[in-house]
């Protein structure tokens, strides 16, 4: 994309109904994205069908759900879940009785890692097992789900497959740095990025966020043909992050988290959905803002993008609703702070000529740098440091906001999009959050 494509209307369209099939391409831990999409097909009487990417044995073999498993991933989901593992990614697999990827980083340490060469012939064989495993298990997942969905009716599949760091120690050590170290224990992301390490772990990102969604709409072909033949419609949307804009000053402008590992593997899910959209295929990627989740946590000062939904509340309606939503995130801080001292401190992180430096999009994602540790990380401490209860941000609230926000817009425009990449910015969210709320 040369330029971001945001949504500016709230869409009213819906093509679902009772009958219709929803169907989650990635299994539901906790809290996140996809309860938004899954709450709205819920709403129109949709029939709701999740997958799993199963589990871990004691020797790392990848396993089916137990009969206990089960039950409490498909009461998590409120639906069922066919039980054929789709675990995504390479980093565990490799040819019968060979080292998995894994295997080979297990010595790396944090003294010698960006000197440790690893073998990408072998790696590309392992790399090759892992997508037949996961193309195999697509094809048993979609010919049980055949049966599944009524002729003539719609389907939805919501793609929310991302991640792909191999568990091994050493990488833990490694992010702390690049993503919240400052000083002496400042990392450079470009480090990671031209090690083998990186290599491989952008390998693993583009597996796993991306190749998965080709996989999805690739492997429903038959589904997809029958329901068209038959007067049904099928749709494919999918969670992308590639900045958003966001109130600086009085203007909505794109900004971004900078240093993020997976941007170019989210640019990749971006070039699926527009090969498909060619093809005459409605496939989405929705670039949605940042929030602070279990996952996200690592990126110290991604959330501090978020912190100016409140001044978009204000301008896109600022009723009674909105007010309230000032005053709890101005409840969670400590006497002598305020939620305008905060965004005064955001709004000068912002307009800092560091921060400025970033927000070009035609070079996203950019590397790290000393300088934008030191302002990145030191607002975002700074700002911690306002509330009365580390446990309780406003951030949290927000996150909820924008949670919130996010499904109905995704649910309703997928009906009819306007096009293969769109952006969900701060504008929209609030627009759609006043309304809910008014």
């Amino acid at each position: 994309m040369k330029q971001p494509v945001p949504l500016r209307t709230i869409p009213q369209t819906n093509i679902f109904r009772k009958g219709d099939v929803f169907v989650l391409f990635g299994e539901l831990f906790g809290r996140g994205y996809a309860n938004g999409l899954i709450n709205e097909a819920r709403k129109v009487g949709m029939t709701i069908v999740g997958v799993t990417v199963g589990r871990r044995d004691e020797n790392n073999a990848l396993r089916a759900l137990t009969a206990e498993e089960h039950a409490a991933a498909e009461a998590n989901l409120g639906g069922r879940i066919i039980n054929v593992p789709l675990m995504a990614g390479f980093d565990l697999d490799a040819p019968a009785g060979e080292p998995t990827p894994t295997d080979m980083l297990g010595n790396m340490t944090l003294k010698g890692w960006q000197d440790d060469k690893l073998d990408f012939a072998h790696i590309e064989k392992c790399h090759a097992v892992g997508v037949k495993r996961f193309k195999d298990s697509v094809a048993k997942v979609m010919a049980e789900l055949d049966g599944m969905i009524p002729d003539g009716s719609n389907a939805f599949f919501a793609h929310t497959m991302a991640g792909g760091i191999p568990k091994v120690k050493v990488f833990l050590a490694i992010a702390n740095r690049i993503y919240k170290g400052r000083g002496e224990r400042f990392l450079s992301s470009r480090a990671l990025l031209d090690s083998d390490l990186g290599k491989l772990i952008l390998m693993n990102f583009d597996e796993v966020t991306a190749n998965t969604f080709q996989y999805l709409i690739e492997g429903s072909a038959v589904i997809r043909a029958r329901l068209e033949k038959s007067g049904g419609q099928v749709r494919y949307t999918a969670y992308g992050y590639h900045g958003t804009e966001i109130l600086i000053g009085d203007q909505y402008q794109w900004q971004t988290y900078s240093n993020y590992t997976q941007g170019q593997a989210k640019m990749r899910l971006e070039r699926i959905a527009e090969e498909a959209w060619a093809k005459g295929i409605k496939a989405t990627v929705y670039n949605c803002p940042e929030i602070r989740t279990n996952s996200s946590d690592i990126f110290v000062g991604v959330e501090l993008s978020l912190f100016p939904l409140l001044k978009a509340l204000k301008k896109e309606g600022d009723g009674t609703w909105a007010k309230s939503q000032w005053q709890a995130c101005d409840e969670l801080l400590q006497e002598g702070n305020s939620i305008a001292s905060l965004l005064q401190k955001i709004e000068d992180y912002n307009l800092n000529g560091v921060s400025q430096h970033y927000r070009d999009f035609s070079t996203w994602p950019m590397d790290n740098s000393v300088e934008l540790a030191d302002l990145m990380i030191g607002t975002s401490d700074e700002i911690t440091q306002m509330h009365k209860d580390k446990k309780a941000l406003v951030t949290d609230i927000l996150s909820a906001l924008v949670l919130e926000g996010t499904g109905p817009l995704m649910f309703r425009e997928t009906s009819n999009p306007a096009g293969p990449v769109l952006w969900l910015n701060h504008d929209i969210i609030a627009k759609q959050l006043n309304a809910m709320h008014a």
